[in-house]
């Protein structure tokens, strides 16, 4: 047995979620083991696994997958996203190589993923081990790229928020996206562990069913998930018919172990450790201090806060300026535990019954139990300039692909100083302050203006796990990274959905089943209609964040994450160690 292990982690750089997660897992393995080597390979910028670099991570940039383009937050260019996905594959062979023999070099003993294929494409040309750890998987969400449901928009705010400028959201054919979607297929189907984390999607390089493509998993008319596909996400993984393992090059022994999966717990960023966390009285100001909000706005009894992040999303001033051309904000929708229900973005309610019967016989306990409030559309303010400015990400082109939206290489990005016309309708009330992430500048033309009045710019490396903890709401995009760091903080949620991007299906699960979420309509967010919806949020959400917030200052269940991951490092690390014994015992065997 070795005394210890080294693993290559291949991240993919596709949004701060699988970061923010490969980062808390590396954490998890060197808590358990600090003689543990541990490389993150990824194409995220370096300072986002600064937590883990700082018990001795090692970092490599490398572009090891294809980039999911994204002109706004929220939406996904399909056609630029093929063009992105055939670049990256005419360069997959080259680039299995490199890491072949880099994986030899640092003699690893295996290979973690999330979620990239190629590094378990890697393992495999070398004879290693590898892992898959994430809760889905990029097959599922290019093949989802031919779904017939349209993500159309319905206010045109310029330019700027069209895609490619002109084109509209058009389906991709099956027949175009198959044969390219069958290598990422195929890297996955190397892998041979599985860690299936909460709020997932089917992975069918796993699970023989439901197999791609994936737009038969949703109904395409509503784009909501079908009652037999949450009936397999909440059923137990062991009980699920699984492909066989993809055997090595006759160069290498045979597989000890045959695939399998493990449920994981939440992988998440904790809060800073420390005397005086940001749940105290006094590390709550002090935190609050740093972000310039004043003394008297630190009482969490009579200031609320609303964090507004849309991850990995830069901030730009819009290029025109056009008020609403609706004249209506749309209601929204509630993740419910009894049943998920999905609105399209039009000044019409739509209610459409998800899953109810399945998610009833799922544990609940921690969820709101109550009816979607209708809302009566109403006048839209001219708020569209500042939503362009929360979404819009950089467009510049490098190899006629648009960059990933990690590259915030822009200097001094700016706020329109028209946004000092704040309406009541995008904070509940004077007792609310907004604190907005992704800003350099507020101002016009290289000025550094003042924010409006209660609205806070957050510094640009702000730990987020301590931002959502003083959060009452935050207000941002569904990924994951948002959505775990909610539900561990018991942080109501009001999102803006991404239609397009199959994963959000099963964060919307986690939500219904452990957290508060609220769908805010993309017509609703960009005409500037937030304050209803953030108070909702907060209504149904309070009582569980006045709870974390009185436990997490007596000290109790504080380190409820860290034992989950612990537990779950020792499962992987007693897997990795356990094939590489069944290989030694069958050498010595043999010998």
């Amino acid at each position: 047995m070795k005394d210890s292990l080294v693993f290559a982690y291949y991240c993919s750089g596709h949004g701060y979620g699988h970061a923010t997660r490969v980062s808390a897992f590396a954490r998890h393995l060197l808590n358990l083991d600090s003689r543990t080597t541990i490389h993150i390979i990824s194409s995220a910028p370096k300072h986002v696994f600064n937590d883990s670099i700082s018990l001795g991570v090692l970092y490599r940039f490398a572009e090891i997958d294809p980039v999911v383009v994204q002109p706004v937050a929220y939406r996904v260019d399909r056609h630029k996203s093929v063009e992105a996905l055939r670049s990256f594959l005419a360069r997959k062979e080259s680039l299995l190589e490199q890491e072949r023999h880099w994986l030899l070099d640092i003699q690893a003993d295996c290979i973690l993923s999330d979620a990239a294929f190629l590094g378990c494409l890697a393992a495999n040309a070398a004879g290693l081990p590898s892992i898959l750890i994430s809760n889905f998987t990029f097959d599922s969400v290019y093949s989802f790229l031919s779904t017939k449901f349209m993500d159309q928009v319905d206010t045109p705010l310029g330019d700027e928020l069209l895609i490619d400028n002109h084109n509209l959201d058009r389906p991709i054919p099956d027949g175009v996206l198959k044969p390219l979607v069958q290598q990422i297929y195929n890297g996955y189907r190397c892998a041979d562990l599985l860690v299936r984390l909460p709020g997932c999607i089917p992975i069918p390089s796993f699970s023989i069913s439901p197999s791609l493509p994936a737009p038969p998993w949703t109904d395409q008319g509503s784009n909501t998930l079908l009652d037999e596909i949450v009936s397999h996400l909440v059923q137990k993984p062991d009980t699920h018919l699984l492909h066989p393992s993809i055997p090595f090059a006759d160069s290498h022994p045979r597989k000890p172990l045959a695939r399998s999966i493990i449920q994981a717990p939440l992988l998440v960023r904790g809060i800073s450790k420390g005397p005086e966390i940001v749940y105290s009285p006094i590390g709550r100001s002090r935190f609050l201090s740093s972000l310039g909000v004043p003394e008297h706005l630190h009482n969490p009894d009579e200031t609320k806060i609303l964090i507004v992040s849309f991850g990995g999303q830069v901030f730009q001033r819009p290029t025109s300026s056009r008020s609403s051309s609706t004249g209506n904000s749309s209601p929204r929708y509630r993740t419910p535990p009894t049943g998920l229900q999905q609105i399209t973005d039009s000044p019409q309610m739509s209610k459409i019954p998800l899953c109810s019967d399945v998610l009833r016989k799922t544990d609940a306990s921690h969820c709101c139990h109550s009816t979607p409030l209708v809302i009566k559309p109403e006048r839209s303010p001219p708020f569209d300039k500042l939503c362009a400015m929360l979404t819009k990400t950089e467009s510049c082109l490098k190899n006629d692909v648009t960059r990933s939206y990690f590259d915030t290489s822009v200097s001094d990005i700016m706020l329109d100083h028209a946004v000092n016309d704040f309406d009541a309708r995008l904070l509940p009330d004077s007792s609310w302050i907004a604190i907005v992430c992704g800003v350099s500048k507020w101002g016009q033309d290289g000025a550094d203006e003042q924010p409006p009045d209660r609205f806070f710019v957050a510094p640009k490396y702000v730990y987020m796990p301590d931002l959502t903890a003083v959060a009452d709401v935050l207000l941002g995009k569904l990924g994951y990274g948002t959505v775990s760091e909610c539900v561990d903080s018991c942080t109501p949620f009001v999102y803006v959905a991404r239609p397009l991007f199959v994963e959000e299906h099963g964060l919307k699960l986690l939500l219904a089943q452990e957290g508060v979420g609220i769908e805010l309509p993309r017509i609703a967010y960009e005409a500037g209609d937030w304050a209803s919806a953030v108070e909702e949020a907060w209504l149904l959400g309070r009582n569980a964040k006045a709870e974390m917030r009185r436990k997490s200052m007596l000290g109790v269940e504080t380190n409820k994450r860290e034992e989950e991951g612990t537990l779950l490092a020792g499962q992987v690390t007693d897997w990795v160690r356990a094939w590489h014994d069944s290989i030694t015992q069958r050498t010595v065997s043999e010998v």
